[in-house]
């Protein structure tokens, strides 16, 4: 268990009104009765109040009341990797399934979430469209918790979570009132990204929370520095604590640490060194402290802020430049200056337990504080390192995003590689995200067009007007590959037919269709060509439709204003709701005979 996690409820100062409000969210979700049920508490403040202790005391709580935790916790260097926060929530109670017990327990579900949540390969199959999926989650989510009720779900930094996931719960988490589920979010109030507004405002019941926690008092201040270097502390001495930490409660609790390593007497003669040991903490003064540890050791600790969250030794070794001896030595030398945590519980079998900074603020401090070349090539080598260490494209992509253009081939096939992933697991944001900077690269000059059409498939649900730039500048690369081209005009087309330039879709395929020599290829741009003709032809002011659509539709405007044009069953409608029909499987893909429908979740547009 990490410094974070380390704090119990005696050492809980000032937070009494917190703790009565964990206390009574968990006795409804406990309790029987017309008030019973789960809702939404939020914990708000800035860095160091204390957000993550409380969190723990809602964890010991939970499992004291026999409920069912899932916990996930966001990463400044993760919150661009697609689900990280949904697989850590749910990825464990499904994780290690064979895949007869994991389709069984997701039904028709199980091809649209499974890959989101890291549980199956994605398919070949069309995408499916975000809202889809997170119908899916919530399907997921929802059975979980009427399964293993009641259930308590923790959310620690949420304002680092991914947008993918904190979108979905954001849109959830109305919802829990009415189900035995109680949501727990923490965040930092000045950092909460607008797709995770909700978590500012609480369903139905949740009366006054967000809970805003506030700077510790004086007082409190001087109770822990007596309980940490003695009943005999002086009240200057203490005063002084709590003026150079401005009632922070980790720089307060690490200041005391540090206090009392050095042996300093808590006395008003020693008053004045305070603001340095404070500062130590923090900003310049950290990175002295990390400097004065040794070279490699500085080397480590930089390897580590790169790399984030749940750090693996090895990998970090590797980027970082050590051995193995010499990474066991830094991994000591941090912890003993309370800059890495102690070991978790929950390491590896092999003896390397995932390594975690005490707190956010000392791995954003030493993030920060790495020179930008090097964080750039630190990066870089990151990217290669988990690639090696068998994590996939997906991993690496975020190291990538962080780097300069080098003209590396295998840069480009590792972020085509992640794009792919994430596009077909239900996330095109992360995918366009990845294609843009693969397109900065850039690719080799015969590997170009084909990254500009998946670029163009990754932007079609967002950004449809780019896509028409993309597949359109595909196009006009020089390339040998029929297959490619047919695929990109047909892709166009679909987006201009869409976009309603039938016409213009029409004539792309009439163009593109004598310079086809493969009949197959060729009967197929065809029909495209004959679709997008005969909706052309249907719609009331089309220069291909009849000439008497006019004058017929005027003089079957009813008496309310409507016209029989756009009736049902006549043929404009029946072009319309066909093209709304076509454009959904253009750029999503649903499974009608999927699985339950989650409880109040409509499935998406098919």
């Amino acid at each position: 268990m990490t410094d974070r996690h380390a704090r119990t409820r005696h050492t809980l100062f000032e937070r009494e009104t917190e703790l009565v409000a964990v206390d009574e969210a968990l006795d409804r979700l406990t309790g029987s009765g017309p008030d019973a049920g789960g809702g939404l508490l939020a914990l708000s403040g800035p860095a160091g109040l204390g957000k993550t202790t409380l969190l723990a005391e809602v964890r010991r709580s939970a499992l004291a009341r026999s409920c069912t935790l899932l916990a996930a916790r966001g990463g400044e260097q993760e919150q661009g990797q697609p689900f990280h926060v949904a697989r850590q929530l749910i990825q464990p109670r499904l994780a290690g399934r064979s895949e007869t017990s994991l389709r069984a327990a997701l039904g028709g579900w199980y091809p649209i979430v499974g890959p989101a949540l890291g549980l199956c390969a994605p398919g070949q199959g069309a995408p499916p469209d975000p809202q889809g999926l997170r119908d899916g989650l919530d399907w997921v989510l929802t059975q979980l918790t009427v399964q293993r009720a009641p259930v308590v779900l923790v959310l620690d930094d949420a304002h680092w979570g991914d947008p993918e996931s904190l979108g979905w719960l954001a849109a959830f988490a109305p919802r829990a009132e009415h189900l035995a589920l109680l949501l727990v979010v923490a965040y930092r109030p000045d950092e909460l990204p607008a797709h995770a507004e909700a978590f500012r405002g609480l369903p139905g019941r949740a009366g006054r929370r967000p809970l805003n926690l506030a700077p510790l008092s004086a007082a409190a201040v001087s109770t822990l520095v007596r309980e940490t270097v003695g009943e005999h502390a002086e009240e200057s001495f203490c005063r002084e604590a709590w003026a150079v930490t401005t009632g922070n409660p980790f720089e307060a609790v690490e200041l005391t640490a540090r206090v009392r390593a050095k042996g300093l007497e808590p006395t008003s003669a020693s008053a004045p060194l305070l603001r340095d040991l404070a500062a130590a903490q923090r900003g310049s003064g950290l990175v002295a402290r990390l400097h004065g540890l040794g070279p490699s050791t500085v080397r480590f600790a930089w390897a580590c802020a790169v790399l984030g969250t749940a750090i693996p030794q090895r990998i970090a070794a590797r980027v970082a430049g050590l051995g193995a001896e010499e990474a066991a030595d830094a991994t000591n030398r941090l912890r003993d200056a309370r800059i890495l945590s102690a070991p978790a519980d929950d390491g590896d079998p092999e003896g390397d337990p995932p390594l975690e900074f005490v707190h956010p603020l000392l791995a954003t401090g030493i993030y920060r504080a790495i020179p930008d070349a090097l964080r750039v090539a630190l990066h870089g080598k990151a990217a290669a390192a988990v690639v090696d260490a068998g994590l996939g494209p997906s991993a690496a992509a975020r190291h990538l995003l962080e780097t300069q253009p080098e003209n590396d081939p295998w840069v480009v096939r590792t972020l085509r590689g992640a794009a792919a992933e994430n596009l077909r697991a239900g996330a095109p944001e992360a995918a366009r995200r990845q294609l843009d900077r693969a397109l900065q690269e850039p690719p080799d000059f015969d590997e170009r067009a084909a990254v500009l059409y998946e670029l163009g498939c990754a932007s079609l649900l967002t950004e449809p007007a780019n896509t028409v730039n993309h597949l359109r500048a595909a196009l006009a690369e020089p390339f040998d590959d029929p297959a490619l081209r047919q695929g990109i005009v047909i892709r166009l087309a679909q987006v201009l037919a869409h976009s309603d330039h039938l016409s213009e879709a029409s004539e792309l395929l009439a163009r593109e269709i004598p310079h086809t020599p493969d009949a197959r290829a060729r009967l197929r741009l065809q029909s495209e060509q004959f679709m997008w003709d005969a909706f052309d032809a249907a719609e009331t002011d089309s220069p291909a439709g009849s000439p008497n659509w006019p004058t017929a539709s005027a003089a079957a405007t009813s008496p309310s204003g409507t016209s029989s044009a756009c009736a049902p069953g006549t043929p404009a409608c029946a072009a319309r709701a066909s093209r709304r029909s076509c454009t959904t499987r253009a750029g999503s893909s649903r499974n009608p005979s999927a699985g339950p429908t989650p409880t109040g979740a409509s499935r998406s547009r098919s």
